[in-house]
């Protein structure tokens, strides 16, 4: 059975905001970044959350190619948060980034996330892209200041989503989950497990929502008019996470 149509884009009468958003490991655009880039435009985001974005000798170039090859623009991250980076559409205005490195723990990959607030038409929206630690204890931790982020944005409305290295049913899963809309437990759709595209059974990459946002629909975009299995298995050792949600527009907009 076809993959039913997620809604597209637009601005409602009442000054609402209909979006796109989109999460993706990338794995340092280490494999086809043609098929990835034919991924991504299929989807047809406003928001993409990176997770391994370039980070080494001329990052910014490969992240600037990405952006280019998907008619976006960078809006944040990359190098700057050790993977972490955000891209977007120009139908959206941005008030503000931060790139937020989060505290070392000796021995383990440095973790950080790409923040950012944006404005699409009457909507004031938070943004933030994160990867969290392979290491158990660490990740619980993360996903503590993962949570205090998003709060310190100061925004009623926060969008976030990354590669969480845990399934729902895990610690630092679940205690990001207490907090917000897993997005795709609200509104299944598409496809569920997001690792690895050539035997996908397990999902540990999810697209969050706070509570005044409405999921219209969110998963794997399997079956998606221009996602072929072929491309999904060739862009990266992850599926995307393609989400479709209401913003209501709120009075500090």
């Amino acid at each position: 059975m076809a993959t039913p149509l997620l809604p597209n884009s637009r601005t409602e009468p009442d000054g609402s905001a209909l979006i796109r958003v989109l999460s993706y490991n990338i794995r340092s655009m280490r494999d086809d970044t043609d098929a990835l880039a034919r991924v991504i435009r299929a989807c047809a985001p406003d928001l993409v959350l990176i997770q391994e974005a370039p980070r080494f000798f001329r990052w910014r170039k490969k992240l600037a190619r990405l952006a280019r090859a998907t008619d976006l623009v960078i809006l944040t991250g990359g190098a700057t948060t050790t993977g972490p980076a955000i891209l977007c559409d120009l139908r959206a205005t941005v008030e503000r980034t931060e790139d937020v490195l989060l505290p070392p723990t000796p021995g383990l990959h440095r973790r950080g996330l790409a923040t950012a607030v944006v404005r699409f038409a009457g909507v004031r929206l938070g943004v933030v892209s994160c990867h969290l630690s392979l290491d158990d204890d660490e990740r619980y931790t993360q996903a503590g200041l993962f949570l205090d982020r998003l709060a310190s944005l100061g925004v009623e409305h926060v969008v976030a989503g990354g590669d969480l290295n845990e399934r729902p049913d895990g610690p630092a899963f679940r205690r990001v989950a207490e907090g917000l809309q897993d997005c795709h437990a609200v509104a299944p759709w598409g496809g569920e497990n997001t690792w690895t595209p050539a035997d996908p059974y397990q999902r540990i990459d999810a697209i969050f929502a706070t509570k005044g946002i409405e999921v219209l629909g969110c998963g794997v975009p399997v079956g998606l008019p221009g996602v072929t299995q072929t491309d999904l298995r060739a862009a990266t050792d992850h599926l995307p996470v393609l989400a479709a949600l209401r913003i209501p527009a709120d009075s500090t907009a």
